[in-house]
């Protein structure tokens, strides 16, 4: 199987550049005419999680090109974590999106890497170039968190954090440092609302949410679906799942639903 390139790809100029790492698999003579694979991540992961590897292993095992990458702050790209946005993070998806593929891509996007594939959507579709989505694969998605999840929770004190300091954080149950929460993502959120009117994907869409995930709660996917054309949705709940879906079974099911939006494609 070929191992996937490492590259780097500068985004932004001037005081807004960063350099992106991304690694790129080509397809093989027998996959070329497939789509591939783009993996869009969470807040505060990496290309190297779980999921990651094994959508690019499934890539290679057809023979189809792959892509992921690390947003700025995250993982080996530059950049401070600080600076993002989803309109930051937008412009390297995009960026890398353009860079690094060809023809038709089932975007694969967790969390609030599901987010910024509806986004990226949007993007291209007024771009005229919607056709090379062919499909999405959105796990535990999380469309404007800020605003619909975070801001009705926000306590006093962390209001009051944001107003004085610019930000907050947050301790959090993956990783042994605590989350960051700017000022900038809540405003910036707003500009890039998705659960407003009908989200036009003119691909398929599979959905995968566990029921039992923390934090994004399973309603949100079904309000999600109220935004999306009912012909081409497909909604998988696990009844046990959490937010991570890492389990051997909850990456089989990834997989297999973006083996199945392949098919379709």
């Amino acid at each position: 199987m070929m191992q996937p390139e490492a590259t780097t790809l500068d985004v932004g100029t001037g005081s807004e550049a960063r350099s992106i790492a991304a690694l790129t698999r080509k397809a093989t003579e027998a996959g070329a005419g497939l789509p591939g694979f783009v993996w869009l991540g969470g807040y505060r992961s990496d290309m190297t999680g779980s999921k990651a590897e094994a959508l690019c292993q499934l890539a290679g095992t057809q023979g189809r090109a792959s892509l992921r990458f690390d947003y700025s702050g995250h993982g080996a790209s530059g950049g401070s974590f600080r600076d993002g946005t989803i309109s930051r993070w937008l412009e390297e998806s995009l960026a890398a999106f353009e860079q690094c593929t060809s023809g038709p891509q089932i975007l694969v996007g967790s969390s609030m890497g599901g987010w910024i594939a509806l986004r990226m959507v949007q993007e291209l579709r007024a771009r005229g170039e919607g056709d090379r989505v062919a499909g999405l694969v959105l796990i535990a998605p999380a469309p404007d968190f800020t605003l619909e999840l975070m801001e009705p929770e926000l306590t006093d004190a962390q209001r009051q954090a944001l107003e004085r300091d610019g930000f907050y954080e947050e301790p959090t149950p993956y990783g042994p440092d605590p989350n960051i929460f700017t000022r900038a993502l809540f405003d910036d959120g707003r500009k890039n609302r998705v659960l407003q009117g009908l989200i036009d994907t003119g691909a398929p869409v599979h959905i995968i949410q566990g029921m039992a995930d923390p934090d994004v709660p399973w309603r949100h996917a079904l309000r999600l679906i109220e935004h999306l054309p009912s012909e081409n949705v497909t909604l998988t709940l696990i009844r046990d799942g959490d937010h991570r879906l890492s389990r051997d079974e909850d990456i089989a099911r990834i997989l297999a639903a973006a083996d199945g939006i392949a098919a379709r494609a």
